[in-house]
């Protein structure tokens, strides 16, 4: 019953793929700018050879028509090829996307890190000067924008204390050879320690920059489920009980209150996913997000329709490994 369950929703994220695309599709036919003049630049050309190219991206098609050969095009597997980059849209996201998990990987590793410890010490100390200092500290962390975060993080340790590289996954003579896309794995499997630690360097900072903030929501997330969970009842008698004050507080409380910071952390992976373009444009980190934002300005569409799709995907894949996870901690929850 519950692989059905699955199966159904797994199958249900389909038609809200496609339906995004779809969207994206139009929206970005109204967008300002004509993809063959920006292609072409401030080169001397003529008509004739404005118009050949326009039919050869198909934009000389009526739009209904453009739209139908990109849906075919989706259920054949086949999401175009760049009109910018001139290769297909699945090897330029097939070569940027593993940056990208990659930073989303560090970048939640490192707002668990900080959110975990900060907010059950809160809860339990709520009402103290150390409670108030991290609801305070949290909030700066909500309203500070990632992009001026991490340009403070690049003037002061990259810049003064010459700390972490400024930009870039690895060092630019260093050559490690493709075989999963991860660079931390890829240094690893080629047995490359010196190179493992540039990578790793080149990491710490977008994934700080990108965590902090992350762990900022984290943090209150976890304080007031932690909260709540302290006062029920059956906290109350797992302590009349005698057992340990850690064992109630992780074995008891925690694993309650990681419900809501589940949700969270869910629904922020996929904006991790799809939404740190920006940071990843500050640190020159050639993922998916850069790949997108140098698309719309080229006017790319067949790269950010296929990106958008994308996201929408992982939306619905984080919010489906979510729906999962609390039927571990919680037995009753069904899919």
């Amino acid at each position: 019953m519950r692989l059905t369950k699955l199966l159904e929703r797994v199958l249900s994220a389909i038609p809200v793929a496609i339906g995004v695309a779809v969207l994206a599709f139009m929206f970005l036919r109204f967008l300002p700018g004509d993809p063959v003049e920006i292609m072409l630049g401030e080169t001397q050309v003529t008509q004739q050879q404005i118009d050949s190219l326009r039919n050869q991206l198909n934009l000389d098609k009526p739009l209904i028509t453009q739209l139908a050969l990109f849906l075919a095009g989706v259920l054949r597997g086949d999401l175009g090829v760049s009109f910018v980059k001139n290769a297909p849209v699945v090897k330029l996201i097939a070569d940027t996307l593993p940056a990208t998990i990659e930073l989303t990987m560090a970048t939640v590793l490192v707002a668990i890190l900080i959110a975990l410890p900060v907010g059950i010490i809160s809860a339990l100390r709520a009402g103290s000067t150390l409670d108030r200092s991290v609801l305070s500290g949290a909030l700066v962390g909500v309203s500070m924008p990632a992009f001026w975060f991490g340009l403070l993080l690049i003037l002061l340790f990259a810049v003064e204390f010459r700390l972490f590289p400024t930009s870039g996954r690895i060092a630019a003579t260093m050559v490690v050879d493709r075989t999963t896309g991860f660079m931390l794995i890829d240094t690893l499997l080629a047995k490359d320690l010196r190179a493992f630690g540039v990578a790793l360097k080149h990491l710490v900072l977008p994934a700080i920059t990108l965590g902090v903030v992350f762990a900022a929501v984290l943090a209150r997330v976890i304080r007031a489920s932690m909260l709540e969970v302290l006062s029920k009842d059956f906290v109350t008698t797992a302590r009349a009980k005698g057992l340990r004050e850690w064992s109630v507080i992780i074995k008891h409380a925690l694993r309650n209150a990681l419900i809501p910071a589940l949700t969270v952390t869910g629904l922020q992976f996929g904006e991790l996913l799809g939404g740190n373009m920006i940071v990843e444009t500050i640190f020159a980190w050639p993922g998916l997000g850069r790949l997108v934002v140098s698309s719309i300005f080229a006017r790319d569409y067949v790269v950010v329709q296929a990106a958008v799709m994308l996201y929408a995907l992982t939306y619905v894949a984080a919010n489906l490994v979510v729906d999962a996870l609390y039927t571990l901690l919680n037995p009753r929850i069904s899919l």
